[in-house]
C-alpha cells in the first residue's frame, strides 16, 4: 500500500488546525471519505435519483440496481450465505435494537440470563438492559482478562442454561481489544443461546467472515470504514431472520395491507421500512470497493506497523497509563491512555492546539470506565491513511502537552 498515494484521495486531510498540518486520529469515532465515495453519491443524486423497487421508469431501476448491487456487496464482504441475510440499517445503533427488540423479545423469558460484557459501547448495553427490564431477565457481565479482553474460561463457568443472549463487541472502541468471537460462540450455541456481534470497530480493520465466526446477528456502520453516515448493516442467519419481527412499519416492508391486519415482505425487505437511505448503501458499496482495492489483510498490517513503534515508546514516557493489550498483534489502532494528573478533555485540547485530533471523554463506555477506576481518558486511533510521520508527531505531541500540564512547559 503507497500511503502517499491513497491519501490524495482524501482531501480532508490536506488542510491545517491552529496553523498546524491535520493529523487525524479520530478513525474510531468516525473516518475521513475517500472521493471515490464522494463521487459515488454526488453520481447517484446527479443522475439517478429516483426511490427504489417498486418504480417501473429508468431511474427507478436504475437506482434500484445499484442498492442491491450494494447489498451484494456487503454480503461479499462480510461473507454472509445469501443478501437475504443482509439488512440496510442507520448503522449499527439501529441494528442492535432492532435484535434486541424484534429477537430478544421473543426469546427470553422471565429468569433466563442475557451476557454482556464491561468493554460494550452503550448501544450494545443499554438495549439488553431494556430487554432484561421488560423480560424480568438477569442481565450478567462476562469475567474479562488484565488485559481487557472476554476471558472464555472464565465465561466457561458463568454461561449456564438459562443463557439466551450473548451480546459482544468484537474489538473494543476504548482498547482496541480483539474478543474471541468463535469460542464464545461456541459457548452459548452449546446451551442453546444465541450470540450478538457488535463489529462496528471490527469491521473496518479486519476481514470478517459471519460464517467462519458462527455470527447468529452482526452490526456494523458505514461512516466508521470510510462510507457515508446514516448506513450500516445488520447480518443475521436467515432462519433466525425469519423468525424476527419488524420493528418498524409501513411502506416497503408489507405484503399485503387489508383492513385490520397486514403481511409482510420477503426478506430482506421485511425490515426496510420506508424509503431506505439509498444514496448511503450506494456509498457504502463505493466504500467497500475503496477497502477492497487495498486489502483488508494490508489495513490490518499496517495498523500493526504502527502499535509496533508506538507501544513501546508510550509505556517508556513516565506519567503515561496505557489501557489494553501490550501485545499490537492483539488490539486495533486504538490508543487509549491518561496523563496523570491532567484531566483528558484537556489532554484533547493541548493536542487539537497541535494540529491533532484525538477524542476524549468516557467513550459512550462507562461500566469499562469504572471498571478501568478512571472517569475518563484520552484516545487517539489510527486508521491506513494514517503514516509513520503522523504516529511520530503524535509521540512529540504527547510529550509537549504532558510537559504543558504538569509543568507549565512548551
Amino acid at each position: 500500500m503507497e500511503i502517499a498515494k491513497v491519501r490524495q484521495d482524501f482531501p480532508i486531510l490536506f488542510q491545517t488546525v491552529n496553523d498546524e498540518p491535520l493529523i487525524y486520529l479520530d478513525n474510531a469515532a468516525t473516518t475521513q471519505k475517500p472521493k471515490q465515495v464522494i463521487s459515488a453519491i454526488e453520481n447517484y443524486y446527479a443522475h439517478d435519483n429516483a426511490n427504489v423497487h417498486r418504480g417501473v421508469h429508468t431511474l427507478s431501476e436504475r437506482a434500484t440496481k445499484q442498492y442491491e448491487e450494494a447489498r451484494e456487496t456487503v454480503r461479499a464482504f462480510i461473507n454472509a450465505a445469501s443478501t437475504k441475510e443482509v439488512l440496510f440499517t442507520r448503522g449499527t445503533t439501529t441494528s442492535l435494537n432492532w435484535v434486541a427488540q424484534g429477537f430478544g423479545d421473543q426469546v427470553v423469558e422471565e429468569g433466563d440470563e442475557i451476557y454482556i460484557t464491561a468493554l460494550e459501547h452503550h448501544s450494545n448495553l443499554v438495549p439488553w438492559q431494556q430487554l432484561a427490564k421488560r423480560k424480568q431477565a438477569r442481565l450478567v457481565y462476562l469475567p474479562l482478562t488484565e488485559e481487557g479482553s472476554v476471558d472464555v474460561t472464565a465465561a466457561q463457568t458463568v454461561i449456564s442454561s438459562k443463557g439466551k443472549i450473548l451480546a459482544v463487541t468484537q474489538a473494543s472502541n476504548v482498547m482496541g481489544t480483539i474478543n474471541p468471537i468463535k469460542e464464545l460462540a461456541a459457548l452459548i450455541h452449546a446451551v442453546g443461546g444465541y450470540i450478538v456481534v457488535d463489529g462496528a470497530q471490527s469491521t473496518p480493520h479486519m476481514t470478517v467472515n459471519v460464517q467462519q465466526l458462527d455470527a447468529d446477528f452482526f452490526a456494523f456502520s458505514g461512516h466508521k470504514m470510510s462510507g457515508p453516515t446514516g448506513i450500516g448493516v445488520l447480518y443475521g442467519k436467515e432462519a433466525l431472520l425469519e423468525q424476527m419481527t419488524p420493528v418498524e412499519f409501513g411502506g416497503e416492508m408489507i405484503d399485503f395491507v387489508y383492513d385490520e391486519t397486514a403481511t409482510w415482505a420477503p426478506l430482506p425487505y421485511k425490515f426496510e421500512a420506508g424509503t431506505p437511505n439509498i444514496a448511503g448503501a450506494i456509498g457504502l458499496k463505493a466504500a467497500i470497493d475503496y477497502l477492497n482495492e487495498i486489502g483488508m489483510t494490508e489495513i490490518q498490517e499496517h495498523e500493526h506497523q504502527i502499535m509496533r513503534y508506538l507501544l513501546p515508546k508510550i509505556q517508556e514516557i513516565a506519567g503515561i497509563t496505557l489501557f489494553g493489550p501490550t501485545d499490537p498483534e492483539k488490539r486495533t489502532g486504538i490508543l487509549t491512555f491518561n496523563i496523570d494528573g491532567v484531566h483528558p478533555h484537556d489532554v484533547a485540547t493541548g493536542f487539537d492546539m497541535e494540529g491533532i485530533a484525538i477524542r476524549a471523554g468516557h467513550h459512550c463506555a462507562q461500566p469499562l470506565m469504572r471498571h478501568l477506576d478512571v472517569h475518563a481518558t484520552a484516545r487517539a486511533s489510527f486508521y491506513f491513511y494514517n503514516t509513520q510521520e503522523e504516529a511520530e508527531q503524535f509521540l512529540v505531541s504527547l510529550v509537549k502537552v504532558k510537559e504543558f500540564f504538569t509543568h507549565g512547559l512548551i
